[in-house]
């Protein structure tokens, strides 16, 4: 934490969005937000300005499985409690992928049953379920039917619109028009395709439509966090964090808040 803090702050940073850390993404695990180590991990964040945006989980709830599902939502009950303590608004999870031998319906049912069983385990505490558009439900309008199913304003939307358009090619303005509100946080990054599929680039240096989300958000007036995601971690070859961090921050400053 101390290191992804100071990065954080070095390179003009609001926030920080925390997934892994020291390669862990069950961050109850970690000294760091334990009992006895929180208090100094939240004291570091308050002297470097920085906010906690989001509390990552690897959490799905696609599973026929009941009693899996459950273990899914227990995990990332234990997640809400570390974002509660760090004054984080939000959790994310995902939806995620349809499994051999269930359906598109049965599956969307299986996600807003356990995404709204999580909302109001984690309400009390202040911390609302972000579900990210990903998997087989990452168009907008595939996220916003399971949103319809939940009904609940605890509930609301990561939108990653490199999800969606490298796997639907839907625009970015059709995604905010069809999420709306629902929108609480932001991913961002930066892809050119390529003969394999995608490949991530340094902001700026592929083909993401960066002055298109500018205008669609600011057209939803909306106020939460961009969060620059780079997957290092799924892709050894990008640059280190060190480099794209930094350069994010730059390059995203010229297009979104001069633009």
């Amino acid at each position: 934490m101390p290191q992804i803090i100071q990065l954080a702050a070095d390179s003009g940073y609001d926030g920080i969005e925390l997934r892994f850390v020291e390669g862990e993404d069950s961050l109850w695990k970690l000294a760091a937000f334990s009992a006895t180590q929180m208090a100094e991990t939240r004291r570091a964040l308050i002297d470097h300005g920085l906010a906690i945006a989001c509390v990552d989980t690897s959490c799905r709830f696609h599973s026929p499985d009941a009693t899996q599902r459950d273990a899914e939502i227990q995990e990332a009950e234990r997640m809400s409690d570390v974002a509660a303590e760090l004054g984080a608004p939000g959790i994310r999870v995902f939806g995620d992928t349809i499994q051999p031998g269930a359906d598109r319906n049965s599956t969307r049912k299986w996600i807003a049953e356990s995404i709204r069983n999580l909302a109001d385990r984690t309400e009390p505490k202040g911390v609302q379920v972000w579900l990210e558009t990903h998997g087989d439900f990452v168009a907008a309008g595939e996220t916003a039917a399971i949103l319809r199913q939940c009904s609940s304003p605890c509930i609301g939307v990561v939108w990653d619109p490199v999800n969606s358009l490298v796997a639907t090619g839907e625009p970015l303005g059709q995604g905010t028009a069809l999420l709306g509100s629902a929108i609480r946080h932001v991913h961002v990054k930066d892809f050119q395709r390529c003969a394999d599929g995608v490949q991530y680039v340094l902001t700026g240096q592929g083909a993401f439509p960066w002055q298109d989300l500018s205008t669609a958000l600011k057209q939803l007036r909306y106020d939460g966090f961009v969060s620059f995601e780079w997957e290092k971690k799924w892709h050894p070859e990008l640059e280190d964090a060190t480099i794209a961090v930094p350069h994010f921050a730059k390059q995203f400053a010229k297009v979104y808040v001069n633009g």
